[in-house]
């Protein structure tokens, strides 16, 4: 199998700016303030030989992902998942190691790497007054796609989605996020991309809408050969969809297997079957909770 995507001892850093003394003060009672984050024990934190603050993202990772494979990235909030994302879709320079899509260098090529992907990411941003179609055709010009034969297959990926014709032509900002989330990931598949970055792309949606978003997924696979990267917070998504998973926790690949590779590795005390949520927590001490889940 020809190599999608090759991530080769890549390392990404942030810097952190010192905290005033006002706030060191108010904080230093804290949890957050004693070890120095922000409380969720996201990263590897440290200082540079100037004195600076900065926080590991992605801590020397490597890996591999096969052309036509649905590779997924279990871990917790701000484990690097969104930053090893970002690193492949070009929009952030890796401190060291190399990042390789269908053989182009992220760094030294980027305008070849962006002909061949698409990214949906939880911020995607819309001109809010258009409607889903509007938008849609808009994002279709800028690909330099048809528009006639574009408003056909508009209207085939939004039904598909579960997309009522009326909410079509109706403006974006009357929909709700996760019907929004449905026209991300259709203005994505618009460029029949060969490479397909999902960034926790179900987030919002209720069971209807996850299952039709993955059928869409599955079926770019199945007719398209069309290679897919997501990051989730769903195990039974990931559990479905994905051929390959690894787990991210602080910036480290802490496993790479299969969903029943991984599975394997534990024998849970109550003697049931495991599941992915039990081989997480085992690997990583934690609970992979969701964003709007922590938010409430």
């Amino acid at each position: 199998m020809a190599e999608a995507i090759v991530v080769d001892h890549v390392y990404k850093k942030f810097g952190k700016p010192v905290d005033p003394f006002w706030q060191r003060m108010l904080h230093r009672d804290s949890p957050a303030g004693a070890n120095g984050n922000n409380g969720n024990g996201n990263g590897h934190h440290g200082k540079d030989n100037g004195g600076r603050k900065f926080v590991v993202a992605v801590d020397h990772i490597s890996f591999c992902v096969g052309e036509g494979e649905i590779f997924g990235v279990l871990g917790p909030n701000g484990g690097g998942k969104s930053t090893l994302i970002r690193l492949i879709s070009t929009l952030l320079i890796p401190d060291s190691g190399q990042v390789m899509v269908f053989g182009f260098d992220v760094v030294r090529q980027p305008m070849q790497v962006q002909q061949l992907i698409n990214r949906v990411s939880v911020e995607a941003s819309f001109f809010k007054k258009l409607s889903p179609m509007e938008n849609l055709l808009y994002g279709a010009r800028l690909y330099g796609l048809d528009s006639r034969q574009t408003r056909r297959q508009v209207l085939d990926i939004l039904t598909r989605l579960g997309l009522e014709r009326r909410a079509i032509y109706n403006p974006m900002e009357e929909m709700s996020r996760g019907m929004q989330q449905k026209v991300a990931v259709a203005r994505a598949l618009l460029s029949r991309p060969r490479l397909l970055l999902l960034d926790e792309p179900t987030t919002g949606l209720d069971p209807r809408s996850k299952r039709e978003v993955q059928a869409v997924v599955q079926e770019l696979r199945q007719q398209h050969g069309t290679t897919i990267l997501i990051t989730t917070h769903d195990m039974v998504e990931a559990d479905h969809l994905c051929d390959r998973i690894a787990i991210l926790d602080s910036g480290r690949v802490q496993a790479l297997d299969t969903p029943q590779g991984l599975k394997q590795r534990i024998q849970p005390a109550d003697g049931n079957e495991p599941t992915l949520e039990d081989v997480f927590m085992e690997l990583t001490g934690k609970k992979l909770v969701n964003e709007e889940e922590e938010s409430e």
